[in-house]
C-alpha cells in the first residue's frame, strides 16, 4: 500500500463539541482503482477533491454503493470497531447487485487499519463520541453507453461524529410511494435507493414527521423500513421485525438487537407485519414501543407514528422497561469497551502505521 501523509493536520482547527454529522472529515482518505480487469495497489492519500470526467458513468447510471461504520474510542485510548466484517460482506454483496467487481476483503481491513492509524487523533473518546467510516464504490470510467463501467474507484473517508438524532422522532406510514420493489435493489445500500427517499421524505417532513416507515410497494399494507433504519415494534412483550428479503436491508445493528433480545429473554418474532396489525395494538394499548436500528442512530425511540391522517403516541416508557434502552445500552458498551462482549463483535483497531 502505498502511503501519502498531510503535511499539516486540520484537526486543530475542528470544535469537536459542535459538529454537524457527515460535513467535517479527517486528514486522509483511502483510495483503489479498478483498471484492466483488477483491482490496483491501494494508496492512502491526503483528503482532496475528485476530478471526473463529465461523462463518468456513475453520473449517468448511477452504479454507487457505501457502507456506513463507526470506530469508538475507549478512555485508555484505544479505538475499536464494531463487526467490521459484516460492513465488507455487505458492501461486496451490494457491489454484486450491481454489476461492481467485489472488493479484495484484505484490502478493505488492511486499508481501513492503516487509514484508522493514520487519523486515530480524530477519534475522540466519550459516549456519543465515534469516527463515521464511510466505505463507497463507484462506477469511473468516462462515457455514455448504457452498460456496466470498466473502470471503478473505491474509497474510505472519515468523519468525527456526536450523537445522529435528538429530541422526538416521528414517523409517517407511506400509503403512495416505495422505497424498493421485489427484485429491485431495496437489499443493497445503492445509493439511489437513497435519493428516491428524499421526496417522499421531504414531503412527511412537511407534516411535522422526521422519516417514514416504508410498506411494501405491491400493497403497501405490510411495514418495511423507518428512513435509513430497520425498525422494531413491542407489542406487549414481544418485539416484533420484518424479515429481510430482497427490499429489506440487512441491517448490522438489526442482527445486534435481535441477538441480544433474544439473549435478555425477549420474545422476538422475525416476520411480516401489517399496518393494521400495529394501529390495532395501539388502539388496544398493546403497542409500547418502535424504536428504529442502524449504525448512525444505534438504537432510536419513535414517539409516535402517522397514518391516513391520524398520529398515533406512544407511552412514555421508563428507562428500567423499555426495551430499547436495554439494548442500546448493551451495544453501546460492546462499542465503547465498557462491558463485555460475549459475541466477539468488538475489534481492536491497531495504531501503528506499516
Amino acid at each position: 500500500m502505498d502511503i501519502t501523509r498531510i503535511k499539516k493536520s486540520k484537526i486543530d482547527q475542528i470544535d469537536f463539541d459542535h459538529l454537524a454529522f457527515g460535513e467535517v472529515f479527517t486528514d486522509h482518505m483511502f483510495v483503489c482503482d479498478y483498471q484492466d480487469g483488477e483491482w490496483q495497489t491501494p494508496t492512502i492519500v491526503p483528503y482532496q477533491p475528485l476530478q471526473l470526467d463529465p461523462s463518468c458513468s456513475v453520473l449517468h447510471y448511477g452504479q454507487a454503493v457505501f457502507e456506513g461504520m463507526k470506530a469508538y474510542k475507549d478512555q485508555e485510548g484505544q479505538a475499536w470497531l464494531f463487526r467490521p466484517e459484516e460492513n465488507c460482506k455487505r458492501i461486496n454483496t451490494s457491489s454484486k447487485r450491481l454489476a461492481i467487481p467485489e472488493f479484495p476483503e484484505a484490502y478493505f481491513h488492511e486499508g481501513l487499519t492503516q487509514l484508522l492509524a493514520l487519523d486515530h487523533a480524530w477519534i475522540k473518546p466519550g459516549m456519543g463520541n465515534s469516527l463515521y467510516i464511510r466505505p463507497f464504490v463507484f462506477a469511473s470510467e468516462p462515457g455514455v453507453s448504457a452498460s456496466p463501467s470498466n473502470a471503478y474507484k473505491f474509497m474510505i473517508i472519515c468523519a468525527p461524529v456526536n450523537a445522529y438524532y435528538s429530541g422526538e422522532i416521528n414517523v409517517l406510514i407511506a400509503e403512495e410511494y416505495s422505497r424498493a420493489a421485489s427484485g429491485g435493489v431495496g437489499y443493497a445500500k445503492a445509493a439511489g435507493n437513497y435519493a428516491a427517499s428524499f421526496y417522499p421524505a421531504k414531503l412527511a417532513q412537511k407534516e411535522g414527521y422526521q422519516q417514514i416507515i416504508w410498506t411494501d410497494a405491491a400493497t403497501h399494507e405490510y411495514l418495511e423500513e423507518a428512513g435509513t433504519m430497520n425498525i422494531f415494534f413491542r407489542v406487549n412483550d414481544r418485539l416484533i421485525t420484518a424479515p429481510v428479503t430482497d427490499t429489506i436491508l440487512d441491517g448490522i445493528t438489526r442482527k445486534s438487537v435481535i441477538q441480544i433480545a433474544q439473549d435478555m429473554g425477549i420474545e422476538v418474532e422475525v416476520r411480516p407485519i401489517k399496518v393494521a396489525e400495529i394501529i390495532e395494538a395501539h388502539q388496544k394499548n398493546q403497542l409500547i414501543e418502535i424504536f428504529g436500528a442502524g449504525t448512525a442512530v444505534v438504537v432510536s425511540p419513535i414517539s409516535s407514528i402517522g397514518f391516513r391522517g391520524k398520529r398515533y403516541s406512544l407511552p412514555k416508557t421508563d428507562e428500567s422497561h423499555s426495551y430499547a434502552e436495554k439494548i442500546k445500552k448493551q451495544i453501546l458498551g460492546i462499542q465503547y469497551n465498557t462491558a463485555p462482549d460475549p459475541y466477539g463483535w468488538r475489534k481492536a483497531v491497531d495504531a501503528t502505521i506499516d
